[in-house]
């Protein structure tokens, strides 16, 4: 597991650091809270924040607020606080702000590498609760929920001047895989597509059926070039339908480009356009969105999942 531990006492620092690597972990130490905070804000990958009470900068109660904010519901994060004192007060205070956890200063041995134990338990069992509350199941990829407020924070970067695209794709001929195949097979192309779709670095959903998302942050030239990269790769690809026999098949692509005052619901509709333009031009192919192209229906996708093989 990987630890920041945040003591201004050099010797505690180094005891506990000691105490703590020796049963397989991975100690950042730190003697000032903000720059503590800044390395959990750049390390996802720390599950245990350890903290004395006084610091230079940032006091120990405040960091454990602070941190608790930064990790939200979307990253298992646990936080004990760390205190010579047995002081109700500040205990109760660090509980209320945060802190999961408090161990005397400086700690027994054994129930140290005790908490620590119960700390990597429930982080274990917060990273899986955050996987099943964030994948689509089947795909892997990011589930609706989680797709769509990725894109709010995407779109925030994008108002600060970070290039935002989107790529829509939808697997041609779905139902006719599930119908001539059956659902299992079906389900097998929709992981096939997935797993490409996960190749390409930015934010990727399943938003229903055989549709997918891909929000990047390019313009619109790269992004499409992207698209074309991964309609090839798609159209190049056999999925097992039953024990003896693989087919293959293709997607049609939507791609558009992210305008200064537009919304992520508008974004994406204008991709959906292209994508029906993909269709109607015979499938297996990518079209760029207009800027100004209007809505060929209500944009029900987000709210209701279309049926698989709707488009075809």
């Amino acid at each position: 597991m990987r630890i920041v531990l945040v003591d201004q006492s050099r010797t505690i620092a180094r005891i506990v650091t000691e105490l703590v690597r020796a049963d397989g972990h991975q100690v950042l130490a730190f003697a000032d809270g903000r720059k503590a905070l800044a390395c959990l804000e750049c390390d996802n990958d720390v599950r245990c924040l350890i903290t004395s009470v006084q610091l230079e900068s940032l006091p120990g109660i405040e960091l454990c607020a602070a941190a608790r904010e930064l990790a939200g519901s979307r990253r298992p994060l646990y936080i004990m606080l760390m205190s010579s004192s047995d002081d109700r007060d500040i205990i109760v205070r660090a509980l209320d702000r945060g802190a999961d956890d408090f161990i005397h200063k400086p700690p027994d041995v054994e129930e140290l590498r005790a908490r620590l134990r119960l700390a990597d338990r429930v982080t274990s069992m917060q990273r899986e609760l955050i996987r099943y509350g964030t994948l689509d199941s089947l795909s892997e990829l990011l589930n609706r929920r989680e797709f769509f407020y990725r894109a709010a924070q995407a779109q925030h970067r994008a108002e600060m001047g970070t290039p935002l695209s989107a790529i829509m794709l939808d697997i041609d001929h779905f139902k006719r895989i599930n119908d001539i195949y059956g659902h299992d097979a079906g389900d097998r192309a929709i992981v096939a597509v997935a797993s490409q779709v996960k190749r390409c670095n930015g934010i990727a959903g399943r938003l229903g059926g055989e549709e997918f998302c891909l929000l990047l942050e390019q313009d619109l030239l790269p992004a499409r070039n992207i698209a074309e990269e991964l309609r090839q790769a798609i159209s190049s690809m056999r999925f097992e339908v039953n024990n003896e026999s693989a087919a293959g098949l293709t997607a049609s692509f939507g791609v558009a480009q992210w305008h200064p005052g537009e919304t992520i619901d508008r974004l994406l509709q204008r991709a959906d356009i292209a994508l029906y333009g993909a269709k109607n031009a015979g499938r297996n192919c990518v079209f760029d969105a207009q800027p100004d192209a209007q809505p060929h229906s209500p944009p029900q996708w987000r709210s209701v999942v279309r049926a698989r093989g709707a488009r075809q």
